[in-house]
């Protein structure tokens, strides 16, 4: 985010914009930034990152399953990589378009979804999301690259994703989506809000973050699924398939023979049993 600030400065000051500039450099520094903001009375907030970025600041807007000012407002300016979120209401992914959004006066309520899982060292943990959550080997991926040297940057993340592949099993799980069950062999499990996910990808073309309901796709197929159904994946167009079970509910729980890790909106936050559930139109976004 930082080589594209002057670009975000230079149009906020063209539009007439008047802004305060808090970076958050560290992880967690978003999240308690935009939660100070809102107890000092600001009421319009903006993340300029990745949907990393917008799940901090998201996170700082609620507490307590409710919103921690119910006039409160967040804008997203999309920098750098990984800017899933705003596709689903097709908002611009470059800054320069992005910025000016948020002269608009058009808003449109999001529901937010809340993950409950067992840290690595025992005990729960609870955390908000507005996009996407994954258990299994998406999030056995993502939790790979995050520990892959900065340096490799995007490639990264397409080593981790070839060699965890390698070596991944299918799970036995069950889950359980309002009145529908799922039970039996599966290689992933995506718990979506939104509609896109890992860069570009239009992985829940169902989604619509304001029905209250979460929508679970069960990935049943071969391993080789994961990359001959990308293609599709990109346009929406791998659903229906005979290898996803689609269930749907405003509370989802997914357990399994053994632990497998749980990531919401790019972080991963633990391992299963987890349980999903929705916190109605609890933020309101500028689009």
């Amino acid at each position: 985010m930082g080589d594209e600030l002057p670009e975000v400065e230079r149009n906020l000051l063209q539009r007439g914009l008047e802004y305060r500039i808090v970076e958050a450099p560290e992880p967690g520094d978003a999240e308690r930034e935009a939660r100070e903001a809102l107890a000092s009375g600001e009421r319009f907030l903006v993340a300029v990152g990745d949907d990393v970025t917008v799940h901090e600041v998201v996170n700082g807007m609620i507490e307590d399953d409710r919103p921690v000012a119910q006039d409160a407002v967040l804008g997203v300016v999309g920098a750098g990589s990984g800017n899933d979120f705003v596709k689903t209401f097709g908002l611009p992914g470059d800054s320069s378009r992005a910025v000016a959004v948020l002269t608009g006066d058009r808003l449109f309520p999001i529901d937010v979804g809340k993950v409950t899982c067992v840290q690595d060292g025992g005990g729960e943990r609870s955390r908000y999301f507005a996009n996407v959550a994954q258990a299994g080997l998406g999030a056995a991926v993502l939790a790979r690259s995050a520990r892959a040297p900065r340096s490799l940057g995007r490639g990264g993340y397409f080593l981790s994703f070839w060699s965890t592949l390698a070596r991944y099993r299918h799970s036995e799980v069950r889950i359980r989506a309002g009145l529908q069950e799922f039970e039996g062999r599966a290689l992933n499990v995506v718990v979506a809000n939104g509609q896109y996910h890992g860069e570009g990808r239009r992985i829940s073309p169902r989604s619509w973050p304001s029905d209250g309901l979460l929508d679970v796709l069960v990935q049943t197929g071969p391993k080789s699924d994961a990359f001959t159904r990308l293609p599709q994946m990109y346009h929406g167009d791998h659903l229906p398939d005979p290898n996803i079970t689609e269930l749907k509910g405003r509370r989802v729980e997914v357990e399994s023979d053994r632990p497998l890790a749980v990531e919401v909106d790019g972080n991963v936050v633990g391992i299963t049993p987890a349980r999903f559930g929705i916190i109605r139109l609890a933020v309101r976004l500028k689009i």
